[in-house]
């Protein structure tokens, strides 16, 4: 059973940081893609960030520059470091741990960004 709990979400202006964290159980995490997902409101959940087992990352376009997704597998740690926050950046950022294709997910975490 793999549980995925995210914290660091919050209210920040413009320009600002907040660090994400997501803790995981189980013994998958070290062989697993884990992924930063976020959905804002009225629209659908978009992958932000991905880490692999192997440590090679990817972004989306929107956060390209800005964002810093890093692990830990000793600790079963994912981070995101969200820098020069936008209010588009606003949403619920959910963790995701891929594994031989299964999805786990995280309950979410809500980042708000004022303008």
């Amino acid at each position: 059973q793999v549980q995925l709990v995210e914290s660091g979400g919050g209210l920040v202006q413009a320009g600002g940081s907040l660090r994400l964290s997501c803790a995981a159980s189980g013994s998958l995490f070290s062989s697993s893609t884990m992924n930063w997902y976020r959905q804002a409101p009225g629209k659908q959940r978009e992958l932000a960030a991905s880490i692999t087992s192997a440590g090679s990352t990817n972004y989306a376009d929107s956060v390209k520059g800005r964002f810093t997704i890093s692990r830990d597998n000793a600790r079963k740690m994912v981070y995101l470091q969200m820098n020069s926050l936008k209010p588009e950046d606003t949403a619920v950022y959910y963790c995701n741990m891929m594994w031989r294709g299964l999805h786990s997910w995280g309950q979410g975490t809500q980042v708000t960004v004022s303008s």
